[in-house]
């Protein structure tokens, strides 16, 4: 059972950092200003408002910048300024020791799945949701609400319509999955988690319908689709397709190797690159209802 840290009050302090791509101040202002309004008092780390090529500063600084909030019991959540590349190069040079004596809500989502599944591995939740860089994007209110109920700890649950593709069922298991790229990415390392009994969910963003494919059969390769307890498919936005087509969308590659198995299938779930894209506990046991009126996702 993976320890979920302690909800939020107003009056914490939480820290907003960069372990993948650059975010300037002015960037975050809204977002800052934002969870100002939450009751919060924010602490730009040291990573923001610098830049070393695409990065937001070198590997060292953004290093050390999430040691020491990892560190810093007046910490209370650390939220990733943005994702695009970058978290998987610092990872395995960072000490969780003193995270894992006090922990806190770490949120974030696409490259920040590698650090959601880190600590996993290590035995903690962590949120996977939308990061300050999009904070105020439209259409993402509802996305932004859920992050705040989630780090506040008030009652968070969802539902979707059906899906032609649904497989229907009940499961039950901890929430594991995020960005399928970093996924395939990160096994075989430390940051590698155990899919088995649990809840995998998928998105991805601008990938070819043929690497989607090849990573789905990656994942069924190395077994992390055989003993799932069930599936949720968030949005696949914006694939991409060679000038002879693969034939097949996002959602039925997944269907084909989904297919081998009995456990329940969710589609359209509002998980990725998209306005609309909910927060979910990774770590956090749930219970996922796939009826045919549609799916339900709630915790337990």
């Amino acid at each position: 059972m993976s320890t979920l840290p302690p909800a939020l009050r107003p009056g914490n302090r939480v820290a907003i950092v960069c372990t993948a791509r650059k975010a300037s101040h002015e960037e975050l202002a809204a977002a800052v200003a934002t969870l100002t309004a939450w009751g919060l008092e924010v602490v730009l780390g040291a990573s923001t408002n610098v830049a070393a090529n695409q990065f937001g500063g070198s590997d060292e600084v953004r290093r050390q910048d999430l040691q020491q909030m990892l560190d810093r019991p007046d910490i209370r959540a650390i939220l990733v300024a943005r994702g695009g590349y970058g978290t998987t190069r610092i990872l395995d040079q960072v000490d969780f020791s003193g995270f894992a004596a006090n922990p806190k809500w770490v949120a974030g989502f696409s490259d920040i799945t590698a650090l959601n599944c880190h600590l996993l591995a290590l035995g903690h939740a962590s949120i996977h949701g939308v990061m300050p860089l999009l904070f105020h994007q439209a259409g993402g209110e509802a996305s932004l609400e859920s992050l705040r109920r989630t780090l506040f700890g008030e009652p968070v649950s969802y539902a979707v319509p059906a899906h032609p593709l649904n497989r229907l069922g009940m499961a039950e298991g901890e929430l594991v999955g995020g960005n399928l790229s970093l996924l395939q990415t990160i096994t075989g390392t430390a940051s590698d988690v155990s899919t088995a009994g649990r809840i995998l969910f998928l998105e991805d963003v601008e990938e070819y319908l043929y690497s989607i494919d090849r990573m789905l059969v990656h994942l069924d390769r190395t077994g992390k689709l055989r003993h799932l307890a069930g599936l949720v498919v968030g949005h696949f936005s914006a694939p991409q397709d060679n000038t002879v087509p693969f034939g097949q969308t996002p959602e039925e590659i997944i269907a084909t190797y989904a297919s081998k198995y009995a456990f329940p299938v969710a589609y359209g779930f509002p998980v990725g690159h998209e306005p609309e894209n909910m927060a979910l506990v990774v770590g956090r046991r749930a219970r996922l209802e796939v009826e045919a009126e549609g799916a339900q996702l709630t915790y337990v």
